[in-house]
């Protein structure tokens, strides 16, 4: 009895359709697509870093050069006297701290009173809660300019023009509804089943929110408070509407009033201002470096569910 043996089969992969070669890095891209992509890069890199650019370069020079013409856009005679100065007067010590009591007050309020009410809307069914969340979106909508006047007539009735107390309330009238909404979307995707684990444990609702929902939420509660704390530190017209003396004035308030170091009262110092303002960004940019994994995880996390 004799045996055959079957060859194999060898199956050839079909042509590619529109034939198109392919290779271990990918399709070739159009060459002129890519020169185009990275023509729009550079073009809005220099869009959006031109202006910081500017401010250094104008706090390197000294006054007396601010307006020379033709305009040097790297200056000779750069000096770093002007930073000094902003540093070791008493223009803009007292305002830092105010800055930065009122945007951390504002920041911790908003995540935990935040935090607490998006568990509440993300995990619990009630009648109502769709319509409360609209409302709460709604509060987003609302210029600041547009309660201003009721705002002003309301904290004088209780004695808060110029405290630091009367920035803090209002900043909390827009920071709390965006910190809401986008922490009860962290909420709502979460699994029910780290709940159900938890009450079997013995846990209770509180220590299942507090030791095992919150820290999941870390990406979420990193970026609004990140953009709460941005958002106090940089606002302006509160903060010039609340404040009426020194004192008490944050950074933006005292950046505008800098006093000129000339005779003139219309003199605008700007080589101290734009020192001052690269002084008072240093800290935003500092915070957005060290959360920066948290921040991209955090405005992206809560787009997906899983």
């Amino acid at each position: 009895m004799s045996t055959s043996v079957i060859p194999p089969t060898t199956s050839v992969a079909p042509p590619a359709l529109g034939g198109t070669r392919s290779s271990g890095h990918g399709p070739r891209r159009n060459p002129v697509l890519r020169g185009l992509f990275y023509l729009i890069l550079i073009v809005l890199a220099f869009y959006l870093l031109f202006p910081f650019y500017w401010a250094i370069r104008s706090a390197l020079i000294p006054e007396s050069a601010a307006g020379n013409t033709p305009v040097e856009y790297w200056p000779s005679d750069a000096t770093l006297s002007n930073f000094g100065d902003a540093l070791t007067g008493n223009i803009l010590k007292q305002p830092l701290i105010n800055s930065a009591i009122v945007a951390g007050s504002v920041t911790l309020l908003s995540l935990v009173i935040g935090a607490s009410a998006a568990y509440a809307l993300g995990r619990i069914q009630f009648r109502g809660r769709t319509i409360m969340m609209y409302a709460i979106l709604s509060m987003t909508i609302f210029p600041q300019i547009a309660i201003l006047g009721a705002l002003y007539t309301q904290f004088s009735k209780w004695g808060l023009i110029n405290s630091e107390w009367s920035l803090i309330i209002s900043y909390l009238i827009f920071t709390l509804p965006f910190t809401i909404w986008v922490l009860q979307s962290f909420f709502r995707t979460m699994p029910r089943e780290l709940e159900e684990s938890a009450y079997v444990d013995g846990a209770s609702p509180f220590r299942t929110f507090w030791s095992i929902m919150l820290p999941l939420a870390a990406p979420g509660l990193v970026t609004t408070g990140l953009l709460a704390f941005i958002n106090a530190w940089n606002e302006y017209l509160y903060a010039v509407s609340f404040l009426q003396t020194a004192d008490h004035f944050t950074v933006p308030v005292a950046i505008v009033e800098w006093p000129p170091s000339t005779g003139s009262q219309f003199a605008v110092p700007w080589d101290h201002v734009m020192a001052g303002t690269v002084i008072v960004t240093v800290p935003l940019i500092v915070l957005v470096l060290i959360f920066q994994r948290r921040l991209v995880a955090g405005l992206t996390a809560g787009a997906v569910k899983g």
